[in-house]
């Protein structure tokens, strides 16, 4: 009896929680282009790329930078390499020559101990910076034409300290090889890939919510602005150096506890930026691990709660169920437990999935729904244990 009342608090309280998402999402409208003319005098925008080893990559996102709307004289390009093994480096100097982009290298010295080597190359990269604002964004992913005018804008009407922006992945690519001798392989990465998607769009959507009602507690460094000076007011990344994770959040917290109505979400499909989902399963185990042990270093009381309701949330499946199969629980509360968990959640996956333009991926919400409980939980406990993993071909605490 008491065990049935508990699984159903939790899962009723979840239902709420979603079901408020569910109703901020839909009341705060997307944000359609916004026209330079009719705003005020934009900032000048630093875009910081921290890379290693994208030699695939890097020249998509410079290409993409290379076709923005904003005015080239409004924004600078810096690309940190950190110490990449590849033809990382020779591609941007090669890129350097021919572009009309303020391109600018950022030459990262070999540096042993690197436990934070990526918030090391945002740092050095804000001290070249000659932008007020400060973008960032990773070397394997992908903008719009517009993403750039859209955010400057933006922070010209609402005067917002820090912007974050929506993070997707885009579709797995695959050689003419790997379709004609790996058609099998093939469809299961398109579906792990999809998988990805579906997940991600659920932190992507909670974050933006917790924004959207000034209670920030989550942001991608792969689509994040912020004032340059503001960066410097709150200590950069001062206090948690030594911490790989957390270049984006942790920042995000200083600055919105210091300015609580200048951290906003730009819902904006204009400024959705892509990026490669994990074709491995160690390196999407090495990120995830990497993500979930950052909450343990938070220091709001109400972000660590909310962290621990939804690793409850999702234990609550594989408890519900065992106690169903074991006769601990009715097949009623069992059935309750599922539609309270799974309804509300549905339906706001659904919303995201079609703002990220992923709608015709809304098929497979119910499988992620089904295999994320499992995967939260797993997390959940490996990220207690304190350790190593790679990132980077590095190894990383």
């Amino acid at each position: 009896m008491i065990l049935s009342i508990l699984l159903l608090i939790i899962s009723s309280l979840y239902f709420l929680m979603t079901t408020g998402l569910v109703i901020v999402w839909s009341k705060n409208r997307k944000i359609e282009f916004i026209d330079k003319n009719s705003k005020a005098d934009t900032l000048t925008i630093s875009v910081i790329i921290p890379v290693r080893n994208e030699a695939n990559n890097i020249l998509f996102l410079l290409q993409d930078l290379e076709k923005q709307t904003l005015t080239k004289e409004k924004f600078e390009v810096i690309v940190a390499d950190d110490d990449s093994t590849d033809d990382t480096v020779a591609i941007i100097r090669n890129f350097q020559q021919t572009t009309k982009l303020n391109l600018v290298v950022n030459q990262l010295p070999p540096k042993t101990n690197n436990t934070s080597p990526k918030k090391r190359a945002i740092d050095s990269s804000i001290k070249l910076a000659k932008g007020e604002l400060i973008t960032t964004t990773d070397g394997d992913c992908r903008v719009s034409k517009r993403w750039l005018e859209t955010t400057a804008n933006f922070q010209a009407q609402t005067g917002a300290y820090l912007i974050s922006s929506a993070v997707t992945f885009h579709s797995a690519t695959f050689s003419s090889a790997q379709k004609t001798l790996l058609k099998s392989y093939s469809i299961i990465q398109s579906i792990i890939n999809d998988t990805q998607i579906i997940e991600f769009s659920s932190l992507v959507g909670s974050g933006a919510c917790a924004m959207l009602v000034q209670k920030p507690n989550m942001c991608n460094g792969a689509n994040l602005t912020y004032l340059k000076s503001v960066f410097y007011e709150v200590q950069g990344f001062k206090g948690n150096e030594d911490l790989a994770s957390g270049d984006d959040e942790f920042l995000m917290h200083k600055i919105a506890k210091k300015y609580p109505n200048k951290v906003r979400f730009l819902k904006s499909q204009d400024t959705i930026v892509e990026t490669e989902a994990h074709t491995s399963w160690r390196s999407f185990y090495n990120q995830r691990k990497r993500w979930a042990s950052k909450w343990r270093h938070y220091d709001n009381w109400q972000t660590t709660a909310l962290a621990v309701f939804i690793f409850l949330a999702n234990l609550l499946i594989p408890v519900a169920f065992g106690s169903w199969v074991a006769d601990f629980i009715c097949t009623e509360v069992f059935l309750m437990c599922i539609f309270l968990k799974f309804s509300a959640e549905f339906i706001f996956l659904s919303l995201m999935a079609s703002f990220l333009r992923k709608k015709n991926l809304i098929w497979s919400i119910p499988f992620v729904q089904l295999i994320y409980p499992l995967y939260v939980v797993f997390f959940g406990l490996v990220a207690q244990k304190k350790g190593e993993y790679i990132w980077k071909g590095r190894k990383l605490k």
